[in-house]
C-alpha cells in the first residue's frame, strides 16, 4: 500500500514536471516566433523606400540630401526609380559583386543589402548593357516587385522609370522581361563588347517572356534590373529598359 502511494506520488510529480516543461516550451516557442516576426519586420522596414526617402535627389533640395547619403557612403552614386512600384532606391557599386549583398546604402551591415551596379560596369552608365542587382524581398521591398512583371498587366502598365547620376535625371523605358539562370553568361556579362552587342540583344529578346517594340538597337544603352526568382533555385527575374536623355513623367 505504501509502495503504491509512492508510485502515485511519483507519477503525479512527473506529470507536473512534464506539464511545466510543456508550458515552458510553448512560451519559449511563442516568444521565439514573436521575436522572429519582429526581426523580420525590422529588416523589411529598414529596407523600405521610406527609409531612404529623405536622401532622394530632387529639384527642391538640389541633391543636398543625396550628398548627405554619399557622405555616409562614398560608394553611393546614383538613384533608381521604377514608376508605379516601390522601387525607389539609391544605387551603389563595390569593388566586387558581394559587398552589397549584405551591406546597405548607408554602409552598414544589413541582410537586405542594397541595389548595386555590377562591378564590371562604368558608373556613368556609358556601357551598352549595365546590370543592377537587388534582393527579392517580401512586402514589395528592394527588388521584390520585379517578379511581378511576369504578369502581362504589370508589364504593360509599368512602362517607365528614372535613373539619376552625375547630377542629372535620365529616363528608362522598359521593353523586356526575362527569366534566366543565374549562371547564364549570355545574360550576366556586363559591358558587352561592340562585336557582341547584337548577339547579346537578340539573345535577351529570344529569352523574353514579354517584349515591347520600342526600336532598341546596339546604339542604345540598356539597363537590366535583376533579382532572384521564386520559380527556381538559380532562377533570376530581369526587367530590361533602354536609357535615354529624355525623362518621363510619373504616370
Amino acid at each position: 500500500m505504501k509502495a503504491e502511494k509512492m508510485i502515485r506520488k511519483t507519477i503525479k510529480i512527473c506529470g507536473g514536471i512534464v506539464n511545466t516543461l510543456t508550458l515552458a516550451s510553448i512560451i519559449l516557442l511563442t516568444a521565439f516566433a514573436g521575436y522572429a516576426l519582429w526581426d523580420s519586420n525590422q529588416i523589411h522596414s529598414a529596407a523600405g523606400r521610406s527609409h531612404y526617402a529623405a536622401y532622394k535627389p530632387t529639384a527642391e533640395n538640389e541633391g543636398k540630401s543625396f550628398m548627405e547619403l554619399q557622405a555616409l557612403n562614398a560608394e553611393v552614386f546614383a538613384w533608381l526609380t521604377v514608376y508605379g512600384t516601390n522601387i525607389d532606391y539609391p544605387v551603389t557599386q563595390g569593388e566586387d559583386n558581394m559587398k552589397y549583398v549584405n551591406t546597405n546604402a548607408e554602409g552598414r551591415y544589413s541582410l537586405s543589402g542594397a541595389i548595386f551596379l555590377d562591378s564590371g560596369n562604368s558608373k556613368d552608365f556609358s556601357d551598352f548593357n549595365s546590370i543592377l542587382y537587388g534582393h527579392h524581398m517580401a512586402k514589395k521591398v528592394m527588388f521584390g516587385e520585379i517578379g511581378e512583371f511576369a504578369g502581362k498587366d504589370m508589364f504593360d502598365s509599368r512602362r517607365y522609370g528614372n535613373l539619376y547620376f552625375n547630377g542629372q535625371d535620365h529616363g528608362i523605358e522598359f521593353f523586356a522581361f526575362v527569366h534566366a539562370d543565374a549562371y547564364d553568361s549570355t545574360v550576366f556579362t556586363a559591358n558587352v563588347g561592340d562585336g557582341f552587342r547584337q548577339t547579346y540583344l537578340d539573345g535577351l529578346l529570344e529569352k523574353a517572356i514579354h517584349t515591347r517594340d520600342i526600336g532598341v538597337s546596339t546604339a542604345d544603352r540598356i539597363v537590366l534590373l535583376s533579382t532572384c526568382s521564386t520559380d527556381s533555385t538559380n532562377g533570376r527575374d530581369i526587367l530590361i529598359g533602354r536609357m535615354t536623355n529624355e525623362t518621363y513623367s510619373i504616370p
